[in-house]
């Protein structure tokens, strides 16, 4: 008995630290969008076009180029590329209808 229950509490803390789906962070507020991305990254590339095609500006961030960015880009618990924060709402990856949804929400599209 007492080993299924450490089998259990181990899984339970092993699914907390290593979950694959990051929540949504909210920061401080402010007018811009900005793009986390790498130059190599092919979901970043579509994401650059995206926003080129409905005339959104935006800051990007190389996060391989700069310290500053990988600082922020930790910051906000991100494991991988793109990310976007859309005034203050990020968004993990690639998802298109989450960034319409929050780019609406937001006025800019």
């Amino acid at each position: 008995m007492k080993k299924v229950f450490f089998v259990l509490v181990a899984a339970l803390v092993f699914y907390q630290l290593y979950q694959t789906t990051p929540p949504i962070v909210q920061t401080a507020k402010h007018n811009n969008v900005i793009l986390y991305a790498t130059s190599w990254c092919g979901y970043c590339k579509k994401t650059r076009q995206f926003l080129a095609e409905n005339n959104i500006q935006y800051t990007e961030y190389d996060v391989e180029e700069s310290e500053e960015a990988r600082r922020q880009f930790a910051a906000l618990n991100a494991k991988g590329v793109p990310v976007l924060d859309i005034q203050g709402t990020i968004i993990y990856g690639y998802d298109m209808n989450e960034t319409k949804k929050v780019l609406s929400a937001a006025n800019l599209m």
